[in-house]
Order: C-alpha cells, then structure tokens, then sequence
C-alpha cells in the first residue's frame, strides 16, 4: 500500500469521524430538553421549605417574571397574607391583597422609588386569554392572583392585572382552570403546605351582634424568609411587563365623569 493510498484512507476516516461528531452534536441540539426551573420557598418556623417545579413551557413569561423578583429579593421578607379552604396567598409587598410590584424590582436600569418606577402587571397566561394553558388547579399547583373587577367590560384589564402576588392550591379548584395563570407544582415541602393551610385565623366581631366571624388572615403572620429559584443553568430573561389599570379612575368618570 503506497503512500497516497494511505493518506486517502486517513482522509476518508477523518471525514467520517467529523461528520459524525457533527451529526451528533446537531441530534444532541435538537433533542436537548432543559431541567425545568426549582424554587424554593423557606418559610419562618417550618422546618421544610415549599420546593415547586416551573413550567415555562406553559407559562413562559409568567415564570420568568417570578423568577427575576425571586432571585432579586423580592419575596424576601415577605408574607402568606391569605388562607382559604382551598388555597395559601402571598407575595404581597403591603401584605394586605392589594399591593403589587414595581419596575424597578424586575428592570436594574430602573431606580427605586424613581419617577419610573411604576407599579406593572403582567399578561395572564391562561385559556380565557388566548393562551394554551393546560395545568390544572389541583392541590400543589402554583398560580398567579390577579383583580377581579366588577364588570363585564373589564375582562381584559382583570385577565391581565398579575403583579407578584400568588397562590399555591391546597385542594382541587376546578373554576381557577383556564381562567388563572398556573406556572408550576409543589414537589416537596406537602407538610408545610398542609400545616400552613391549618393555621389558625384571626376574627372580626360584628359591633352589633358581637357575632365573631372568622377572615382569611393568618392569626399570627407567617413570613418568607427567602425565595430563590435554580434555573438549572438555564438565563431567563426579565419579563414583558404592562402598565397597571386605574379601576378607581376608570370607575369616577364612567359614573361621575370625572
């Protein structure tokens, strides 16, 4: 076997061996699957923390707008404001149900408490909005709150009035399905989950039937030291954010025109 000979056949091997490293490399691209994002919700006096596993593939931009106030510090500090037969709430930086986050918690070219930055909502990621949403509310699943206003023009605004606040089901909620933006599931922490869901309520006293009712108001607060999420290597960029609807506004002037 002469010299040329051999060379062609190094050649031809070396031409195979390339273009199956390259084949490879193209299959392994376009069957790569990223590990979904993990967040871990430490809560105060609870031994586990709540673990959820996002799903952007069904909720993409809601998830990157949790994760960015997430790993910003947001949550931080703040509590579970809220406890239903059904369901745990919190991310409320008032910790009353009706505050929401500011642009500055999501943008870094933004200063805090700058003529900027304003309060911002996002887009309501679920059926009733034209998204194909398909997680079901069922116990664990997380999902994002959002206003309710009291008339039938409104859809749009309510639909698309999520901020940071969100809930977590402790039980199966068929009427949240396709009309709340769920992004994720509980897959460690059920205990906390439960306990929480337990805790005793505060009450109202009726001034004149001195009847006590009990409110959705955890007697004693219940606070997130830390919420963090791993992206699992994965760079979520910050999230598409709307201007916040002025119900107040809108309510004056439609009926008192002002």
């Amino acid at each position: 076997m002469n010299k040329k000979t051999i060379a062609l056949i190094i050649a031809i091997v070396l031409v195979i061996v390339l273009i199956g490293t390259v084949s490879y490399g193209v299959i392994k691209k376009l069957t790569f699957k990223a590990e979904n994002p993990i967040a871990t919700i430490t809560i105060e006096g609870y031994e586990k923390p709540l673990v959820v596993e996002l799903y952007p593939e069904h909720a993409l931009n809601t998830v990157k707008n949790f994760i960015t106030l997430a790993n910003n510090g947001f949550y931080n500090g703040l509590t579970i404001h809220r406890i239903e037969t059904y369901v745990i709430q919190g991310g409320d930086p008032k910790g009353d149900g009706t505050g929401g986050p500011t642009l500055s918690a999501v943008d870094k070219n933004i200063q805090k408490d700058s003529d900027k930055d304003k309060e911002y909502a996002i887009e309501g990621e679920f059926r009733a909005n034209g998204h194909k949403n398909p997680i079901v509310h069922e116990k664990g699943v997380i999902s994002m709150a959002r206003s309710s206003y009291n008339s039938a023009e409104l859809l749009s605004e309510s639909y698309n009035s999520a901020g940071s606040q969100f809930f977590i089901c402790t039980d199966y909620c068929p009427s949240f399905n396709g009309n709340y933006a769920a992004f994720g599931k509980l897959i460690d922490g059920w205990e906390t989950l439960d306990a929480i869901s337990k805790v005793e309520l505060k009450t109202e006293v009726d001034e004149e039937t001195k009847e006590e009712t009990k409110t959705s108001e955890p007697k004693e607060a219940i606070k997130m030291t830390s919420v963090t999420v791993d992206t699992k290597g994965v760079n979520y960029e910050e999230p598409k954010t709307l201007e916040t609807f002025d119900y107040s506004a809108w309510y004056m002037k439609k009926y008192y025109g002002q």
